[in-house]
């Protein structure tokens, strides 16, 4: 077990917490048990709660049906959504998740992040935006008359805003 390497090697509880991902109280509890009955007093220590429906190995396979994308597992868009990869999960292991816990297979075990696909118009067309970018884009920075001075006021007889 590691947390019985690391305090064999002088590790302070606070360093187990941070290097094995665990509770402060966890680490308390097993730095106590060894404390008072060595390395013996923590066998099966290292692995709490229940098990993962999904092992290892069934994860991978998983994991490869996703890489290969929404269409190659047969939905019409190219987006995953939770249920889609709850689908996907259920035909390949034959395990159901309820969706809280696909995010959490996704996030923890599979280390996925959310992302949203960008909103594009279908008919952008990003060559004459840059056209226009350069072209008409500092015209119409510049203003109506950069060249010469002017005055956004009405009483002002010069004003471009009032022409005479």
């Amino acid at each position: 077990m590691r947390a019985v390497e690391l305090f064999e090697a002088g590790a302070r509880q606070v360093d187990v917490v941070t290097r094995l991902g665990v509770s402060a109280q966890t680490a308390s509890r097993w730095y106590h048990r060894w404390q008072s009955g060595g390395r013996d007093a923590l066998v099966g220590a290292d692995r709490l709660g229940r098990t993962p429906r999904l092992s290892d190995e069934q994860l991978a396979e998983v994991e490869t049906a996703l890489m290969a994308g929404p269409k190659a597992n047969g939905f019409a868009t190219d987006m995953w959504t939770l249920a889609r990869v709850g689908q996907v999960i259920e035909r390949v292991t034959g395990v159901r998740y309820s969706q809280s816990q696909i995010w959490l297979i996704l996030r923890q075990r599979l280390g996925w992040t959310r992302q949203r696909p960008a909103r594009r118009a279908v008919e952008r067309d990003d060559e004459a935006i840059e056209q226009w970018v350069k072209r008409d884009w500092p015209r119409i920075k510049r203003g109506r008359d950069a060249g010469g001075r002017g005055s956004a006021s009405r009483t002002r007889a010069g004003s471009p805003c009032c022409p005479s």
